[in-house]
């Protein structure tokens, strides 16, 4: 059996439709997953052993360019029996429709009812996870999901580990805390960086060390976060944000002994990676996506406007993240693995 993925366009979501693809594999040991999806999915693809090949998708997130996407779909004629598709657009249905792949399935949306065959009436009581949604798909109608449910896990090579901290001149002589500050949603998924400064500042003095993770856009509140570092503090730092492409940024996080992370790709990453997490929630709920690993702690101030899942505060004051203490998080790191995690450089597996 061979099956086509169209993918989601957001890290996180990337790395959930793993769920997808391991229930695929479950019900079908010898299927090929193919998954098309922008360029800059393909370091997490190939970091998922359940998927072929990561075939890249070259239009930008909603442009339509349909005769870029009917040769696409012609290009794909004849070497697929199933397309699965994860985005609920109309667009996403007309690759898989121009390739005359036979079972087209997917969730209703968009008025797509001619482009698929297998159309899903999503019912969102009872499928209230992203991860459900996803793992629906791979089922008849109806059936229930299996449990317990599957949780992403992605594969380290250690060659390409020792590359990337090689290339960076990172050492693992200190246990490293993994900072997360940014969030392509908007400010108001973003901790303060005075308090992400605090944490850092206590975890250095107990003997760590601290990387910094993101894009190009999140360096400069990297910068913020060490320039309250004190000398002699602010040199067991390291801000990797915009530096690393998102394979290293992958290869190096699976070598934190823990990871603090606002609600964003990269938590995902982190606890598809099964590094001690803690995930600080501000104007969105874990209660839709949340990280899928074996130690994490959610922190947020649930205070009576939040969540309200905007990207930015419509009061001002983002009192949802503000409020949020560093003794709060600092607590939450301790009780993922107490004094274990002083001492402790992870192992990577």
């Amino acid at each position: 059996m061979r099956i086509l993925i169209i993918g989601p366009s957001w890290v996180g979501d990337m790395v959930m439709a793993q769920t997808l693809f391991q229930c695929l594999k479950q019900q079908h040991p010898d299927c090929v997953i193919d998954v098309l999806a922008p360029e800059w999915s393909r370091p997490i693809l190939e970091r998922m052993p359940e998927v072929r090949q990561a075939l890249s998708f070259p239009l930008g997130h909603g442009a339509l360019e349909l005769a870029t996407r009917r040769r696409i779909g012609k290009s794909l004629a004849g070497q697929y029996d199933q397309a699965i598709l994860l985005p609920n657009s109309l667009k996403s249905a007309l690759v898989p429709y121009f390739a005359g792949i036979p079972k087209r399935t997917g969730w209703r949306g968009e008025m797509r009812y001619l482009l698929l065959n297998d159309v899903r009436k999503l019912d969102k009581a009872r499928y209230p996870l992203m991860i459900e949604r996803f793992m629906a798909l791979a089922y008849a109608p109806g059936t229930e999901l299996p449990q317990p449910y599957p949780r992403p896990s992605l594969r380290i090579e250690a060659a390409s580990r020792d590359a990337a901290l090689a290339k960076f001149g990172l050492a693992l002589d200190r246990p490293v805390l993994a900072l997360c500050p940014g969030a392509e949603f908007g400010e108001a998924k973003r901790w303060p960086a005075e308090h992400y400064a605090e944490v850092a500042d206590a975890l250095i003095r107990q003997g760590w060390q601290v990387w910094l993770f993101g894009s190009k856009n999140d360096h400069p509140v990297g910068e913020q976060i060490r320039d309250r570092l004190i000398p002699g503090l602010r040199e067991e730092s390291c801000n990797l944000a915009g530096e690393t492409s998102l394979a290293e940024a992958i290869d190096l996080m699976s070598c934190a002994s823990a990871v603090v992370s606002n609600d964003s790709g990269l938590m995902h990453v982190a606890a598809a990676l099964n590094r001690p997490l803690v995930a600080v929630y501000g104007s969105t709920s874990p209660g839709f996506t949340p990280p899928l690993a074996e130690q994490v702690e959610v922190v947020r101030t649930g205070i009576e406007c939040s969540p309200c899942f905007e990207r930015t505060c419509r009061f001002g004051h983002y009192n949802c993240l503000r409020l949020l203490e560093p003794a709060k998080v600092i607590a939450a790191l301790h009780s993922l693995g107490g004094s274990n995690l002083i001492d402790t450089v992870a192992e990577v597996d």
